[in-house]
């Protein structure tokens, strides 16, 4: 009942950041530590960096929500549409063991097509603190997004 609690407080937030500024939102599927689906919502707040906001499902069950600024660079080198980015932030892990407050990193590249469809690959490494304290490796994520 709480995670559902959460679910519909993360959904009511995402909706009252909407306006008509450069936006995404879509699904990054997760492998690795902390394997299994999260919404993603990106919301840019200047013209190189933006808030990345998730909410995620792992295949044991565990709760996550993650919120990390990202610096975002140039990589049109490659092809017109190529960013890479860096960012930090922290997050929250609820599973069956109890609560833990994480500080998450994270590093990827992306490619934004001429329609609005967005690409990403990228790493989210965090140290948690709580009931299963560690470092966890995050995984490596394929992020699928439609930019408004």
């Amino acid at each position: 009942m709480k995670k559902l609690a959460l679910l519909i407080l993360f959904s009511v937030s995402i909706v009252s950041f909407v306006n008509a500024q450069s936006n995404a939102l879509g699904i990054r599927f997760n492998a690795g530590d902390g394997t299994g689906i999260e919404a993603s919502f990106q919301r840019f707040l200047g013209d190189a960096n933006r808030l990345e906001i998730g909410l995620g499902l792992d295949l044991d069950n565990a709760f996550r929500v993650a919120a990390v600024y990202q610096w975002v660079w140039d990589l049109s080198l490659l092809a017109d549409g190529f960013n890479w980015y860096a960012g930090v932030g922290g997050g929250l892990l609820l599973n069956d063991r109890g609560v833990d407050i994480g500080a998450l990193g994270n590093l990827g590249i992306e490619y934004n097509f001429k329609i609005p469809l967005q690409l990403s690959f990228d790493i989210r490494p965090g140290f948690y603190f709580g009931s299963g304290s560690g470092l966890g490796f995050g995984g490596a994520a394929l992020g699928v997004r439609y930019r408004f």
